[in-house]
């Protein structure tokens, strides 16, 4: 997994972002999920389980008991060097993912400084929806035209 900074707390930004119901957090094209990469708190703040929902509407805690696209059991991992693998099969055409972190070892809250995605990223083409008649016998009423010379244009 090619790296663009290294996973040392100098390179982390240690500001806070808390996300409640309704935060959509979606890409701007089809992304093909590899792996992920995820960095937590001490003292029992590092998150211990996560729960990835792919392509789903907006959720809330109490929609988030469905069944997950997939769970991960997390390892305290203070530097990033843990790569979490995901099911290529069922992550290879995300739009927006959802992640759950459900537990953690044993604080109250739970922290986390950095998550990496590793995978292909390819650019949307979203088709507008066309409305289109065909005739499969043109009928001229249809089609008023008002300069209508049936004899043709004369060459002179």
């Amino acid at each position: 997994m090619k790296s663009c900074c290294s996973m040392s707390r100098e390179c982390v930004d240690m500001k806070w972002a808390w996300f409640d119901k309704g935060d959509d957090h979606s890409f701007t094209g089809d992304v093909k999920l590899k792996a992920l990469r995820v960095t937590g708190g001490e003292n029992g703040q590092h998150p211990m389980e996560l729960r990835l929902y792919k392509n789903r509407p907006p959720m809330g805690f109490d929609e988030l008991s469905s069944e997950a696209d997939q769970v991960i059991q997390l390892s305290i991992d203070p530097n990033g060097e843990v790569e979490y693998p995901v099911k290529v099969s069922k992550f290879s055409s995300v739009q927006s993912l959802l992640l759950h972190f459900s537990r953690n070892y044993g604080a109250e809250t739970t922290i986390i400084y950095y998550i990496g995605f590793q995978g292909d990223f390819k650019e949307a083409h979203r088709h507008e929806v066309t409305i289109c008649a065909y005739e499969t016998r043109p009928n001229p009423a249809d089609h008023k035209v008002n300069d209508f010379n049936p004899a043709g244009n004369i060459i002179s």
